[in-house]
């Protein structure tokens, strides 16, 4: 370091001939020059800013993981050996979260051996000359969701406590949609027409929440309609008849949503750490996709078919089959609605 100027970390000076090339001090400094960063990283200017960043990340690897056994506490190199860091960062921001990565391992000997770095494309506005801050973008999205709402039911209920927090919801869902669909190290073009803000369009998280409004709200009419005698409790899963389930829809919402979701889950909800190489990615669209596609085959299906027949003891046994289906399908979106962080909604 430069005793007249600010502190520089430089990386290891070019061997004379004859001499052996410098080896790295350790294992976090070995790890550290790993392929995959930016060549031009020669020399890190360290500032007051970045050694604030650094001391947020070490306190946040010092927590982690907060339930951790006493035993673990005690091994001075678990933390470093067990945590892992994913830095998300914007690809405008790319260089300079390379060099926090590299600050925090040739300063700290404690700093977690495995760091990726999933980097997100940019993000453009259709036809807006300007830029748009997140709080604008959101307030933009959440009155869309508003006036849609205004649209659907005739009126306006933004002064409905009842409807602030589904209006809040509808709009994270809105925006977590379009954010995620997109593979993230992809360019993202948004479209701030309202357009696409409808229970009616097929292509955003609004038409997911909807469906799973629409089968809350079939189950709650079994529940009413069982209170009042006009059809028993639930058989037991074992005793109901699969066999009745013969509707094309119905095989549609079983291969191609129920069964393969645990496969889905487990391949999106892990990220890809283990692979050589700085980078990472996450696969949201993959998830973001499933959900929309299993709304639209539910939507369909339960468009054309009547699930809540008349109380009549011979059509019981395909009304139980077709609602233990269903109760399928609404675990699929609520889990799937779990790893976006959205939780689903009852009413729209």
């Amino acid at each position: 370091m430069s005793p007249t100027g600010p502190p520089q970390l430089a990386k290891d000076s070019p061997s004379l001939p004859g001499e052996n090339p410098p080896q790295p001090s350790s294992c976090t400094e070995k790890r550290g020059r790993a392929a995959g960063y930016d060549p031009n990283l020669d020399k890190c200017l360290v500032t007051e800013d970045l050694l604030s960043v650094l001391a947020e990340l070490q306190e946040a690897a010092r927590c982690w993981p907060g339930d951790s056994p006493p035993s673990l506490a005690a091994v001075p190199d678990a933390n470093a050996d067990r945590c892992m860091v994913v830095h998300v960062v914007s690809c405008e921001e790319e260089f300079q979260q390379q060099k926090v990565d590299l600050l925090w391992r040739k300063l700290d000997d404690q700093a977690p051996l495995t760091q990726k770095h999933l980097v997100c494309g940019p993000v453009k506005v259709a036809g807006a000359p300007g830029t748009l801050t997140a709080p604008e973008y959101y307030e933009l999205r959440h009155a869309q969701v508003r006036k849609a709402s205004a649209v659907k039911h005739g009126r306006d209920l933004a002064q409905d406590p009842a409807w602030t927090e589904v209006f809040s919801v509808l709009s994270v869902a809105t925006i977590k949609f379009e954010m995620l669909s997109t593979a993230p190290h992809g360019q993202l073009l948004l479209a701030l027409a309202d357009s696409s803000i409808s229970t009616k369009g097929t292509k955003s998280g609004t038409f997911v929440m909807y469906n799973c409004a629409r089968l809350a709200t079939l189950f709650e009419g079994y529940r009413h309609s069982m209170e009042q005698g006009l059809y028993p409790t639930f058989p037991p899963v074992s005793s109901l008849d699969f066999s009745l389930l013969q509707d094309e829809g119905e095989w549609l919402l079983l291969f191609n949503g129920i069964l393969p979701f645990p496969d889905l889950l487990s391949q999106t909800a892990a990220l890809a750490c283990t692979a050589p190489g700085l980078h990472t990615t996450a696969r949201t669209e993959t998830m973001c996709k499933f959900l929309v596609q299993l709304s639209m085959d539910f939507s369909s299906y339960y468009n054309r078919i009547h699930i809540l027949g008349a109380p009549r003891p011979h059509l019981f046994g395909q009304m139980f089959a077709r609602l233990q289906l269903l109760r399928a399908v609404r675990e699929v979106l609520h889990t799937g609605l779990a790893t976006l962080g959205l939780p689903p909604l009852d009413h729209i």
